[in-house]
């Protein structure tokens, strides 16, 4: 279960920032987690809550997931399409050259703190 060590990876991210910016306490993480990244929403979820009982930053914080549809460019057909998981083919062209640009990756994107 990878989604252990990314969990453990965002509480390093939120000690660094409470010690750079200050604040005591973490109230709510906003994580996007794009759809073709490999991560299982409700994994994290879980692993969130067992890996922030030690953290003196984030005891008790609570995790909302932000789901990023994935979106990829097709080379062979030069457009922008929604994919809904890795090796699938262009849905309009029925081509394989695409470029993943959206919902490949997973980012805090804003925090609650005290």
């Amino acid at each position: 279960m990878h989604e252990m060590s990314l969990t453990e990876g965002v509480v390093r991210i939120l000690e660094e920032q409470a010690a750079t910016h200050g604040f005591t306490k973490v109230k709510t993480v906003w994580l996007e987690i794009g759809e073709l990244s490999q991560v299982d929403p409700e994994s994290m979820i879980f692993c969130f809550d067992a890996v922030t009982r030690g953290s003196d930053i984030a005891a008790g914080a609570k995790l909302e997931i932000v789901s990023v549809p994935g979106q990829a460019y097709c080379l062979d057909c030069a457009d922008s399409v929604a994919l809904a998981k890795r090796g699938d083919a262009c849905p309009k062209c029925g081509g394989w050259a695409l470029q993943v640009t959206a919902g490949g990756d997973m980012r805090i994107k804003e925090l609650e703190v005290e």
